[in-house]
């Protein structure tokens, strides 16, 4: 299923993506608040190929995709959410590329992952943010969840119920 919103769609996370995607996701900077290192190309269609098999375990839904900077007709980041409790809960995330960032990419692209979401039945979405991390904070709180006293890995749980 394909979101759209004002300037975004979602599209679904497909293998062919990989290579853009690489790109998209090549700095470093990046990783500051997840850890790790960008992926190669081939290291990323490896990911899309195990994402979009789908989760291993029948009570869990991986949900992935790209973000489409309409205009652009350019990739500039994913959004993500992992299903669970019969389809009443998911565990969202989302990460935009340095180049885009700033233009409110994130916070629209977030805010209309949770908005399909929720439309589609799910009763909690959570999101886990590095307290450090205000930007991803400020996307949160503007998709609608707000921060709870819950840590979990390091990372603020944020949480919007219906």
């Amino acid at each position: 299923m394909t979101v759209r919103t004002g300037r975004l769609d979602l599209v679904p996370l497909a293998v062919a993506h990989a290579d853009e995607m690489a790109r998209v996701l090549a700095d470093p900077a990046l990783h500051t608040f997840i850890g790790g290192a960008p992926l190669t190309a081939p290291e990323l269609r490896a990911r899309y190929e195990r994402l979009s098999a789908g989760s291993p375990d029948p009570a869990t839904v991986w949900c992935n995709w790209v973000v489409r900077l309409r205009d652009e007709d350019r990739l500039t980041g994913t959004v993500q959410a992992t299903v669970t409790d019969g389809g009443r809960v998911a565990e969202v995330a989302w990460v935009t590329g340095t180049e885009w960032q700033g233009r409110g990419i994130a916070r629209e692209a977030a805010g209309g992952l949770v908005a399909a979401l929720v439309e589609q039945g799910v009763r909690t979405v959570v999101a886990h943010v590095h307290p450090d991390h205000e930007a991803s904070a400020a996307v949160a709180r503007a998709a609608g969840l707000t921060p709870t006293d819950e840590e979990q890995d390091g990372e603020v749980r944020f949480r919007l119920s219906r």
